[in-house]
């Protein structure tokens, strides 16, 4: 009992005395619990609950709400990407070491209100999962894709509740970048498939999502070889151990979802390969013999494409 008494007086102690006074009374920043809740929550309607209430239902049709939502996420993100870059990453911070300002100071409440916003937005991007789940496209409901959205609350609670800004809030200055740029790309994906020539670079948008996570780890270990401003390790290892998980998974998914393209791709040139082979050769993938008629002198006409001769069989006249 003694130890279970002394570990509640030292978790009280880190949650009223240790944590930033400032957020201590908003929403949701009392105790870690309610996120943790959410989250799990989220995890089980995704993976276990919203497939079973869609299994003898037809899949929703929300071409209109998906163009709406993920307009709404690119001004969300841009308004969050503006005030980091005006309350700090493009004004006074510093990129090789930045401290917490724990004033109750305009610019310092103004970077502290863009930090818990920010950890709001990751309960709305749970919307993502729920419209892909309502329109059956349970194949978009992957690993990667219910880990990232469903431990972010959780990850970005923490650095609310004790550090909100300062040098670890760089990951949500460069991810609210990054989520402009996927948002817009999901708002074209959403208006059909006559959008499609101009989503060409699908690809790039994963390869910028890496880069981003790399910028992030370079930018958190950066801290354990210096750390001029005395940043807590722990947060160190926090955003840096999440950058490092996040990279290898979106390098996974890309690795398959590009290679199993590249590889589709190349199985395709193959098989139309043997098919003008064999068509070449006078027989069709079923046996059929294959004639082209000829002129009536037994030749060939005079004038035809190189593309025209590949696809004639000449039969002599005896």
């Amino acid at each position: 009992m003694n130890y279970i008494n002394s570990f509640y007086a030292g978790w009280r102690d880190l949650m009223d005395n240790k944590s930033d006074p400032r957020t201590s009374n908003w929403p949701l920043m009392s105790s870690p619990f309610p996120t943790a809740i959410i989250c799990l929550s989220y995890v089980y309607i995704v993976k276990v609950l919203g497939p079973k209430l869609m299994e003898n239902r037809k899949p929703f049709k929300l071409k209109t709400i998906l163009i709406v939502y993920n307009f709404l996420q690119v001004i969300f993100s841009a308004w969050l990407f503006y005030e980091a870059c005006v309350t700090g990453w493009l004004t006074t911070y510093n990129y090789r070491c930045q401290p917490v300002d724990f004033s109750r100071s305009p610019m310092a409440m103004r970077m502290t209100v863009g930090c818990y916003w920010y950890y709001i937005s990751k309960f709305s991007e749970f919307l993502d999962t729920f419209f892909f789940i309502m329109r059956k496209r349970y194949d978009q409901v992957s690993t990667l894709h219910v880990i990232h959205h469903g431990i972010m609350p959780f990850s970005v609670w923490w650095g609310v509740k004790f550090m909100p800004g300062g040098h670890s809030s760089f990951f949500g200055f460069i991810n609210t970048f990054v989520h402009i740029i996927m948002y817009f790309y999901y708002m074209l994906a959403a208006m059909g498939p006559h959008m499609q020539k101009y989503l060409w670079w699908k690809k790039y948008l994963t390869v910028l999502q890496m880069v981003q996570f790399v910028a992030v780890m370079i930018h958190a270990f950066q801290l354990l070889f210096h750390n001029p401003c005395n940043y807590p390790t722990a947060f160190i290892w926090w955003i840096g151990a999440h950058a490092i998980m996040f990279y290898f998974l979106f390098r996974n998914f890309y690795k398959k979802a590009y290679k199993k393209k590249i590889e589709g791709k190349l199985k395709k040139e193959t098989e139309n390969n043997n098919d003008c082979t064999e068509n070449f050769n006078g027989s069709s993938n079923d046996g059929a013999q294959i004639y082209y008629t000829p002129t009536e002198t037994g030749k060939m006409e005079e004038s035809y494409s190189a593309d025209a001769f590949r696809k004639r069989v000449f039969i002599s006249k005896n």
